[in-house]
């Protein structure tokens, strides 16, 4: 069952999801653990994933609300897992950095009782300055909080944009997530090393960012969403059939 959903979640991913325009080039495989979301399934219970982040999450540079990554992955996981009780909710505000992220954490996130929360943070750090063990910290606390409610975090680093790679010291901010990612055993979905395998496959950056140089076109999204989809799938598990 499980090879089917991700054989079916392959096919979505990769044929033309809805706004790619083209086939979305092979992504690598991204090992989740998400034992509340898997819990959850396995149970009935109804699945709410918050979208949190800044304007990657919101989705500055698609051609609509619904070819937002959010939106994408939540059709997905809805074909992919059709007995789910789920719905995937956009958090994302463009502009932010962590510290205005972790301003609205409690209105905006924990008060929904989420299952899963996916974390995107880094691009406005880098962008604005901000010192990564600043950054470092207030991601912690932030993990720290989801985590003491038995929410899933799942972490996404930056798109590997021009105006991004551009940028003094980006490095650093990726290194401070896979820090957070070991030492606090939340799994990171890092959209670094999605888009290195996407050229590796033919398919340059300039392919999935629009000519802002910083955000993902309406192909870039949807390909993120079915590689996330993906993962999600594979981490979490088809729903148990009640009565089997």
């Amino acid at each position: 069952m499980r090879r089917f959903i991700a054989l079916l979640l392959c096919s979505l991913a990769f044929a033309a999801p809805a706004g790619a325009g083209e086939p979305c080039p092979r992504a690598p495989t991204q090992l989740l653990s998400l034992p509340a979301t898997r819990a959850a399934l396995a149970h009935g219970r109804k699945i709410t994933v918050i979208a949190f982040g800044s304007s990657s999450t919101e989705g500055s540079g698609a051609s609509g609300p619904d070819r937002a990554y959010p939106a994408v992955l939540e059709g997905l996981l809805h074909t992919a897992l059709p007995e789910a009780r789920l719905v995937v909710l956009n958090r994302g505000r463009g502009g932010e950095e962590v510290e205005e992220m972790m301003a609205r954490l409690e209105t905006d996130v924990i008060a929904t009782r989420p299952t899963m929360v996916i974390w995107q943070a880094g691009a406005n750090a880098v962008l604005r300055g901000m010192a990564p063990a600043a950054f470092h910290d207030a991601m912690a606390d932030g993990i720290d909080r989801l985590r003491a409610r038995g929410i899933d975090v799942v972490l996404m680093d930056s798109q590997r944009a021009p105006r991004i790679v551009k940028a003094p010291h980006f490095e650093r901010f990726d290194e401070a997530l896979r820090d957070l990612s070991a030492r606090l055993h939340v799994p990171l979905f890092s959209r670094a090393a999605l888009m290195a395998a996407w050229e590796a496959d033919g398919t340059p950056p300039a392919a999935v960012i629009g000519p802002d140089g910083l955000h993902h076109n309406d192909r870039g999204y949807a390909c993120l969403a079915g590689a996330l989809a993906q993962a999600v799938v594979n981490a979490a598990g088809p729903p148990r059939i009640a009565g089997r």
